[in-house]
């Protein structure tokens, strides 16, 4: 047997037959994300396994809650800061480079020549689902708690990793859809029905039924690696795209790029080859990563929701919260819907415009009008109730959430904290 490869939040177990089991389990943590260091395990393993003397892989978690929740939204603030404080000559490179060695990493495991299988026996979101889509074949436990998504555009941001060019891939653009802008979750019958999945299993017989998928697929690949693999057609997927692509501006007035931004790796990728596609994704994550939208949505709709919902189950929240979200919804109300628009604050006096000197996706420019009417409504939430600092993220997440205070901006404490830093 060859030498196992040294990895920290990976480890390598011995299935039958040989079969090595890569067992994500994060150590000192409750849920499996990807981190920096789990990339780097992924690679280290995908290397390996090129060479390595075994007749497959089974990946499965070693938590019971999860099989893997995604990115560590911590490091990637910490990547944000980094990429946006480099002079900007500087930030498509330095996001490029940061980023797109998952990507690399998980094509190297496809590429392996070794059968690769996902045991998936709990939430399989954002990488962890990238993850399992890298995968020749996935095992799926038959609950309607497990499931796959790719949450991304939920904050701001698109799947990186491969993401956007492998499901609609493996189950057609307008399944994949959903997944991608919506962050739906399919799980049971459904994921098996639309391909997304291969086997569909009852609880406790995943492992076996992956081991025996390796076995009897001895020679696997990805679809789009065979021969007789045709790209689809640009004029094809330019006429599908077209479509939701003003389905979106008419619904969101280019105020939420990663939508746009899917489609437009969708749009620009699947008439490519695999390798060339994955790199033009990447390239416009680079480019999404250093807008102030995904920052925004990340604190307000992941961090704070999760501090928010930590308060609500102990019975923690400030009293406070639900006056707030009574005077912002009052404020909301108050303002023409002709000048802050339906669709989240730049209605009347906005100038909307590809931007052809940085970006794939609709800009939206707030004309004088709405730009007072928003900081109308931001003085009349903050005026009244002396919150305490350390309540403000999950109050911007309150107002998002029940007011209809648009996410991408971040929350009204949010956005006055930037304008007094500027």
């Amino acid at each position: 047997m060859t030498e196992h490869p040294v990895m920290t939040q990976f480890r390598i177990e011995q299935g039958r037959s040989g079969i090595v089991h890569l067992v994500f389990d994060c150590p000192g943590r409750t849920m499996n994300v990807f981190s920096e260091a789990a990339i780097a395990d992924i690679g280290t393993f995908a290397a390996w396994l090129t060479d390595a003397d075994v007749p497959g892989v089974v990946i499965r978690s070693g938590k019971d809650n999860a099989f893997c929740a995604g990115a560590d939204l911590t490091e990637l603030g910490v990547a944000y800061d980094m990429i946006v404080a480099a002079p900007e000559r500087r930030r498509f490179d330095l996001a490029y480079d940061h980023f797109f060695p998952l990507s690399r990493a998980l094509r190297a495991l496809e590429t392996s020549g070794k059968p690769v299988v996902a045991a998936i026996a709990g939430l399989a979101l954002g990488g962890g689902c990238e993850l399992a889509l890298a995968a020749h074949h996935r095992v799926l436990v038959d609950d309607p708690r497990i499931g796959l998504g790719l949450p991304e555009s939920l904050v701001g941001l698109l799947p990186g990793a491969g993401g956007t060019q492998r499901l609609p891939r493996l189950i057609g653009i307008e399944a994949a859809l959903p997944i991608l802008m919506e962050g739906a979750r399919l799980s049971g019958q459904v994921a098996l029905d639309t391909g997304l999945v291969g086997t569909l299993v009852a609880a406790g017989e995943e492992i076996e039924a992956a081991e025996a998928w390796v076995l009897a697929n001895p020679a696997s690949s990805q679809p789009w690696d065979g021969r007789n693999w045709q790209p689809a057609e640009l004029c094809d997927v330019h006429a599908t795209i077209s479509i939701v692509r003003d389905r979106v501006l008419q619904q969101t007035q280019g105020h939420y790029p990663a939508p746009l931004a899917i489609l437009d790796c969708i749009e620009l990728g699947l008439p490519q080859a695999f390798d060339a596609a994955i790199r033009t994704e990447m390239a416009i994550f680079a480019q999404l990563i250093q807008r102030e939208e995904p920052r925004n949505m990340i604190a307000t709709m992941f961090l704070a929701k999760t501090e928010y919902e930590r308060l609500r189950r102990k019975g923690e929240l400030p009293p406070a919260l639900e006056q707030l979200v009574a005077i912002a919804t009052s404020a909301i109300a108050a303002e023409d819907r002709d000048t802050i628009g339906p669709a989240g604050f730049g209605g009347g006096g906005q100038s909307i415009r590809r931007r052809s000197e940085n970006g794939y996706w609709i800009d939206t420019e707030f004309g004088r009008e709405a730009r007072t009417a928003i900081d109308r409504i931001d003085a009349a939430i903050v005026a009244d109730l002396h919150l305490p600092p350390e309540y403000h993220s999950i109050a911007d997440y309150a107002v998002v959430v029940g007011a209809g205070y648009p996410a991408y901006l971040g929350g009204p404490y949010a956005r006055l904290k930037r304008a007094k830093v500027q």
